[in-house]
Formats: C-alpha cells, sequence, structure tokens
C-alpha cells in the first residue's frame, strides 16, 4: 500500500534537495531517518520532518500496523516557484537574483516477504 506526502514551495534549490534525496531513495524508513539525522546539510532536516509525516500518514490513515516494514519507494524533487529579486549594481543598473524553491513528494511502501 503507497502511502504519499507532498512538501510544496520549500526555501531550497531542487539541486540541493535532490542531492539529499538520492541518498535515502530505496531504503528503509529507519535507515532513511538515520541518514538524514546524520546528513550536514540543510535540506535534511526538512526531508526528515516530510518522511516524519508520510510515517504518521502511513499510521493514521492507511492503519499501518508496522512501521518497521515501510521503505522509501521513490523520492521526486521538482522546481517549484522562482522568486525574482532585483540587486543594485554600478552605473545604476541591476542584476537579476533567483531564489528558487523546490516542491518534494515521497512515496513510502511495504516491504513484502517476496521483495527481501
Amino acid at each position: 500500500m503507497e502511502v504519499k506526502a507532498v512538501l510544496k514551495h520549500t526555501r531550497t534549490t531542487p539541486q540541493k534537495a535532490r542531492l539529499v534525496a538520492n541518498m535515502i531513495r530505496g531504503k528503509n524508513v529507519n535507515d532513511a531517518m538515520n541518514i538524514l539525522m546524520f546528513t550536514r546539510k540543510r535540506v535534511a532536516r526538512t526531508l526528515q520532518k516530510l518522511l516524519k509525516s508520510a510515517i504518521a500518514n502511513a499510521e493514521e490513515n492507511h492503519k499501518v500496523l508496522d512501521v518497521d516494514d515501510l521503505f522509501v519507494k521513490n523520492i521526486c524533487v521538482d522546481e517549484g516557484v522562482t522568486w525574482k529579486r532585483n540587486m543594485p549594481r554600478a552605473r545604476g543598473m541591476a542584476t537579476m537574483i533567483r531564489k528558487r524553491t523546490s516542491h518534494i513528494s515521497v512515496v513510502l511502501d511495504e516491504k513484502t516477504a517476496t521483495e527481501d
């Protein structure tokens, strides 16, 4: 049974978020939480909260009894809205600053006996 959690408009670039997301793809939920806990990237804390939300969704909405059987089936980091700002430069000019956002979605699934 697939369980999903989505986080939109988070203030991190998709490229930096994908670096951390690739580390936990396909891992057991407990292993993924440990990896995120000791990763020294700012987005790791955000992904840890999202993973906890997906686990809570599994317990409450889908009535999953054993959370230890869950694994990260898919984690997707897409580009969100880009905030555009201007920075003043020399001789009355301006430079565009792009503040990128991300949409992150996590899909958890239960591991069956045949998938071991």
